[in-house]
């Protein structure tokens, strides 16, 4: 295929490249093609300065100390919340909590506003194509409190069935829990829609940010979430830290998930009265240096823009697409109309493991498994897929060598 100019036009690819270091490794000999940034990203110099110089010439410890040191680590750990805040659209950087990443956050959630708002009949709705960390502390809490999941069931493309979802609230539901963008299918989901809908009922709803966060604008006030998750190593920032949305009104009812050191108003040996949020949820001493990172990742999204990185991944999904639609016998797991940069195909004849063992000889880095997705991977009737997926560094000619080494994988065992 021959569009590789007009969609460099976008953006300067070669460019974003050589901030990228990893993107210069080599494996088995061949250039590295990293498309597994579903799992994960690769980190910008910019990210990796900044993480180096707050670590050598500026760490001190937050929210603790009068002195100089404490002061200014303090002031820049709530710059980059700041920072977190502005990038996600929410109306106060109070209502932003740090977390180790989408995960925990999820498990705050599930467990602080279980505890507060679910009761024995409750109803609680996820979808059929959630990652596990935004199913199991739902059943966890159902199990707990006697309250009941039901699922948002999805048609053959991977979209939700929105009728079917208006078959599943009533005034039982107290939280609906769905995706952004499905990591093991690409579906966008239309979560301002769905939580029109849930508040329509008088129910709230939490939205798995983890796909979503770094390939396209998020503006939590437009979306009307009342909770929205985020990992940072998605993000182009480091690994252990991430972090929830909350509106401060439910924030402000919810009890602290995790006790500790400055969590606290007052501690005596018969009470404790809790900080208000944020501190309230980040108990004990924080991610500092993760959070400084994340900062700066945030910085560097936005010195490329977010509506120019939609825009190229997309342009990357519709040519790769392309590539792998030409392969015969491959199936595309996941077709919906609204997608974001992620292919996930499956082979008749070579199991995803090998797929991706194969790939790797040809210094190709995929995803091979059910993508902590079990229920998504029942749902279209296979034991597992293989996925690349796509971030604004990487080429068209990239996704040209994935569809070719496809081909070659295919005729190893035939």
């Amino acid at each position: 295929m021959n569009d590789h100019k007009v969609m460099s036009s976008v953006l300067d690819v070669d460019k974003i490249r050589s901030e990228f270091p990893a993107l210069t490794r080599t494996v088995h000999g061949k250039p590295l093609i990293y498309l597994d940034n579903g799992a994960t990203t690769q980190k910008p110099l910019q990210m990796i300065e900044r993480v180096r110089k707050f670590d050598a010439e500026e760490y001190g410890t937050v929210r603790r100390g009068a002195y100089k040191v404490s002061e200014y680590s303090t002031q820049l750990y709530e710059e980059a919340r700041q920072k977190v805040a502005d990038f996600f659209g929410a109306g106060s950087k109070s209502e932003i909590i740090f977390t180790s990443g989408t995960t925990q956050a999820i498990n705050l959630v599930a467990y602080s506003f279980g505890k507060q708002f679910v009761k024995a009949g409750d109803e609680i709705i996820i979808s059929n194509i959630e990652h596990h960390a935004n199913t199991v502390p739902w059943q966890v809490l159902c199990e707990e409190r006697g309250a009941h999941l039901k699922v948002i069931p999805v048609n053959d493309e991977g979209e939700l069935i929105l009728e079917e979802y208006d078959k599943l609230l009533s005034n039982k539901t107290r939280i609906v829990a769905v995706n952004h963008v499905s990591n093991a299918l690409g579906t966008v989901n239309p979560v301002k829609e769905i939580a029109r809908r849930a508040h329509s009922v008088g129910a709230r709803i939490l939205v798995d940010g983890a796909q979503s966060s770094s390939h396209m604008k998020v503006d939590v006030q437009d979306l009307d979430c009342d909770f929205y998750t985020f990992s940072g190593h998605k993000m182009y920032g480091p690994s252990g830290v991430g972090g929830l949305f909350g509106k401060m009104e439910l924030l402000e009812q919810m009890p602290p998930y995790v006790t500790g050191g400055d969590m606290i108003m007052q501690v005596t040996l018969e009470k404790t009265t809790y900080a208000r949020p944020p501190a309230r949820f980040e108990a004990g001493t924080p991610p500092i240096t993760q959070v400084i990172g994340l900062g700066a990742s945030i910085d560097y999204m936005n010195g490329i823009g977010m509506d120019n990185i939609a825009e190229y991944e997309h342009q990357l999904l519709e040519y790769g697409t392309k590539c792998l639609e030409k392969i015969d016998g491959l199936r595309l797991i996941g077709t919906a109309k609204d997608k974001a940069a992620i292919l996930s195909f499956y082979l008749d004849c070579v199991h995803p493991h090998d797929i991706v063992t194969c790939l790797d000889q040809d210094g190709i880095a995929v995803r091979g498994g059910h993508h902590c997705a079990q229920p998504t991977m029942i749902r279209f009737g296979v034991p597992a897929t293989a996925r690349a997926s796509m971030s604004f560094y990487n080429k068209t000619e990239e996704l040209d060598a994935l569809a070719e080494s496809i081909r070659r994988t295919i005729k190893i065992f035939s």
